[in-house]
């Protein structure tokens, strides 16, 4: 496996992944309706636009396997609520479920959270869909849950969990 970050030419990767992790992850959680509408074509344009409208500090890791098949990324960077100067945020996390439970998705968390350190954030908050196993990845890793609010996906509205470390450096 290779992680790095990701390039302009990894679209299509980070799309697929991105299609196939939503249907795996949120089957039960979000309705089968709006899932079944998501395409790696629609993704492809929101990557697009992403990678030529980046942030401050934000940043996209990928991990792919021999034959250079992404498997897993994570993006993130500057948090994006307005009242959080020093907190850094991982906006999204995804492994394809073949690859889930091989500590990818740590490998993964980590490089994130050393790219976080040196640009200099304090505190990082994820916020991740109630009913998500991944709200016990990121407890183990020593996240707290701290707040939660509504969130619209479709036609539902759903509940996000904030999660947060106060001090970023607890989670090396």
């Amino acid at each position: 496996m290779k992680l790095r970050r990701a390039e302009p030419s990894d679209i299509e990767g980070l799309a697929y992944v991105s299609v196939e992790t939503w249907k795996t992850t949120y089957a039960g959680l979000i309705s089968d309706a709006f899932l079944s509408t998501l395409t790696v074509e629609g993704r492809k344009e929101i990557w697009d636009r992403s990678f030529k409208n980046l942030n401050i500090d934000e940043v996209t890791f990928v991990l792919a396997d021999n034959q250079d098949r992404i498997i897993g990324f994570v993006k993130g960077g500057r948090c994006r609520e307005s009242n959080c100067d020093s907190a850094a945020e991982v906006y999204s996390i995804y492994i394809l479920k073949e690859f889930q439970g091989s500590g990818y998705g740590k490998l993964l968390f980590k490089e994130m959270v050393e790219h976080l350190i040196g640009s200099h954030y304090h505190t990082l908050k994820v916020w991740v869909l109630e009913g998500n196993p991944a709200v016990h990845f990121y407890t183990n890793l020593g996240g707290q849950i701290v707040g939660k609010k509504e969130i619209k996906i479709g036609e539902e509205t759903l509940i996000e969990l904030a999660v947060q470390w106060k001090d970023i450096k607890d989670i090396r």
